[in-house]
């Protein structure tokens, strides 16, 4: 059975400056679990004028007692798969592991997109489906535990986010932004 997760949340920072974070987002002290982010293909589509960037992201990979004759090693991959409609004021990221999927498949869709009332803020949507087929009446049981921890997760996110958004702000690289997005308008 798939578990579903979601979760909406609102930046008071705007689109630009939100999806400049969302990009530069590792390095944080939250995310200390992603050991490198690597862009393996971007482009722009010329019919539509989106950016999209294709990136793998290494991560440890702490796993419980019961699942450790199941998964191998202490590494997983994940493959981010983003779309930015600067036009829009939209960005769309979905990842999923391409590691460890023998236990359980984990995929995220996270968009970001300019509250329409407020350009000021950026809401953010969180989606993700978790889903196991070890068997061996193990599936709930991983299911559950993920769940759990995905929620923990995301709020660890959300912390790193605004790390990195007050980091850049301390640099003068949100006021560039913030002046940027503002001869836009």
């Amino acid at each position: 059975m798939v578990k579903f997760y979601q979760q909406k949340y609102a930046y008071d920072y705007s689109w630009g400056t939100v999806s400049f974070a969302f990009m530069n987002r590792y390095p944080n002290p939250f995310a200390t679990h992603v050991l490198t982010a690597d862009t393996i293909d971007h482009r722009i589509d010329a019919k539509t004028g989106e950016l999209h960037i294709v990136r793998l992201l290494r991560k440890t990979n702490s796993v419980p007692r019961w699942a450790k004759g199941i998964m191998r090693g202490n590494e997983a991959y994940i493959l981010e798969e983003i779309v930015v409609d600067a036009q829009g004021n939209r960005m769309v990221a979905k990842t999923r592991n391409i590691t460890h999927t023998r236990l359980m498949k984990v995929e995220e869709k996270q968009t970001l997109c300019a509250d329409p009332a407020d350009n000021s803020r950026t809401l953010c949507k969180n989606e993700t489906s978790i889903l196991s087929n070890i068997g061996y009446g193990l599936n709930s049981k991983i299911e559950n535990f993920s769940l759990s921890r995905f929620s923990d997760n995301i709020a660890k996110s959300r912390k790193g986010m605004l790390y990195v958004l007050d980091l850049a702000h301390r640099k003068g690289l949100i006021r560039a932004r913030v002046i940027a997005d503002k001869q836009e308008q």
